[in-house]
């Protein structure tokens, strides 16, 4: 069973999991979702497109890609949609559309499915953007997906969206308001096989088999230590003894791969052997975030590794032979006495900030992420001396050659990711009305140009466009960041 949630990278849908009913309520109830809804309720389908996406039927790829994904997920997402009744004395054999029969219609089907949730296998069922209903249901695995949503069509006695048979499809998510049923089983993300049954069938084998029966080709060591002692003192360390949970997993395991890659040759097969996959980690998502670390910024070794190893050798010699790592005499700075008890008491966020780049560099983190914070945190005012003022922030932060400042960056983008998510999905938009616009070239007809709420605008641009960016942004602060002070000096 799965439920994820779609986003742009690289312009090119990608999908993470939904970990709870918590995150999937607030992904359904955010402001700019409500309000999107509505205008679509209002007859702007246009905005439709803007909605929230969903994934119920398939597992990303291993690059956490949507597209041409063949590994279905034990659950089937189902898109029904309000038809006319048939009529053939009628030329096309429908007739006009009653208000009174769809009204009809949209009543009853709630009570149908309901009727049925048990032996259907209901997990899911909300009232589409539109004229209809979505619905997820427990996969059948002796059957393909369309026979699957064939089953579930003729159990409930209504008809599926013969275009929306595919395990990729996504569905426009709409509002906690509009959700009718919702099962927390949802939630437990398995795979049910890596090819849909009528593409061939294959035996099917979970990722703690696969990890297991994968052959150690690797050192378990270094300089004689086990890895798993060095991870097991890694948590000890820097997470006062606390393993990743279904929770936090994505985020540390992303942590660990950027330290141990500078012990493991920098090797994604070495770092999948030695990294476990936390509180039932789908090995394929586990191995996503190593590729994700891999393909990061390399800044020096890394002080939570450091502290890791001191802690497990009086004399550690962390940087191996050969490793282009710049030397690093600076002595740890450990969490203790008022330091420490302040560290923990910082709010979620800031601490995981300042965890993530080493209490080295706590004040340049904590400069670098208020922009991101008064970026986010559109609309709230502060009183200062008596007036209101929004959190319009701008933070200059100058190192020295290889001082690690680079590992800001990661940090940066983090915190900005579903803005940044929001904004492909809306250049993808403008990328297909510049096409529109070349093919409608000579004709009278030109498409109308979007005016889309772009918020993350690149510095090395005009002013006039970036005067016009803003003034599409409804509002919202914008937000620019580069890793270079060069590029803001060169503006006019």
């Amino acid at each position: 069973m799965s439920v994820h949630v779609i986003y742009y990278k690289d312009g090119a849908k990608r999908m993470r999991p939904v970990q709870n009913r918590e995150e999937y309520m607030a992904l359904r109830n955010g402001g700019e979702q409500q309000d999107i809804l509505k205008a679509v309720r209002q007859g702007d389908e246009s905005r439709k497109n803007r909605l929230v996406q969903m994934n119920y039927s398939c597992l990303p790829n291993d690059d956490g890609t949507l597209k041409g994904s063949k590994r279905m997920s034990t659950t089937v997402g189902m898109d029904i949609d309000w038809k006319p009744t048939p009529d053939p004395s009628q030329k096309g054999g429908e007739k006009e559309c009653s208000s009174e029969e769809e009204s009809e219609w949209l009543r009853k089907v709630p009570e149908q499915v309901l009727s049925k949730k048990e032996e259907l296998g209901l997990l899911m069922l909300e009232r589409s953007a539109t004229k209809g209903y979505h619905l997820v249901f427990k996969r059948h695995p002796e059957l393909s997906q369309e026979e699957n949503l064939k089953w579930a069509s003729e159990l409930l006695g209504v008809d599926f969206d013969k275009g929306a048979k595919d395990i990729t499809r996504v569905f426009f998510t709409t509002t906690e308001k509009e959700l009718v049923f919702l099962s927390d089983d949802i939630f437990e993300i398995k795979e049910e096989s890596t090819e849909p049954r009528n593409q061939g069938t294959t035996e099917s084998v979970s990722p703690k088999i696969r990890e297991s029966v994968s052959p150690a080709s690797f050192p378990t060591h270094y300089h004689g230590i086990p890895f798993t002692d060095i991870i097991r003192k890694y948590w000890e360390v820097n997470n006062r003894g606390f393993e990743p949970t279904r929770g936090d997993r994505d985020t540390l395991t992303y942590q660990l791969a950027c330290d141990l890659r500078h012990i493991c040759g920098r090797s994604f097969e070495w770092l999948d052997q030695v990294i476990p996959c936390y509180d039932g980690f789908p090995l394929e998502e586990k191995r996503a975030k190593i590729r994700s670390a891999l393909a990061s910024e390399f800044n020096g070794f890394p002080m939570r590794l450091r502290n890791t190893l001191s802690s497990l050798t009086p004399d550690p010699s962390p940087k191996r032979e050969g490793s282009e790592d710049p030397d690093d005499d600076e002595s740890p700075l450990p969490l203790e006495g008022d330091r420490g008890r302040l560290f923990r008491g910082l709010p979620m966020g800031i601490r995981d900030s300042i965890d993530a780049v080493g209490p080295q560099l706590t004040m340049p983190v904590v400069t670098a992420i208020c922009p991101c914070i008064g970026t986010l945190a559109t609309g709230v005012t502060l009183d200062v001396h008596g007036q209101k003022r929004g959190l319009n922030l701008i933070s200059y932060i100058a190192g020295d050659f290889a001082s690690g400042k680079g590992g800001i960056d990661p940090v940066v983008e983090a915190w900005m990711s579903e803005v940044t998510a929001l904004d492909k999905m809306y250049q993808m938009q403008e990328d297909e009305w510049r096409a529109k616009k070349r093919a409608a070239k000579n004709k009278k007809e030109q498409p109308e140009e979007p005016k889309l709420p772009v918020r993350c605008l690149t510095l090395n641009n005009t002013v006039a466009n970036l005067a016009e960016r803003l003034a599409n942004t409804e509002g919202k602060h914008a937000f620019s960041f580069t890793p270079e002070a060069d590029t803001v000096a060169q503006i006019r």
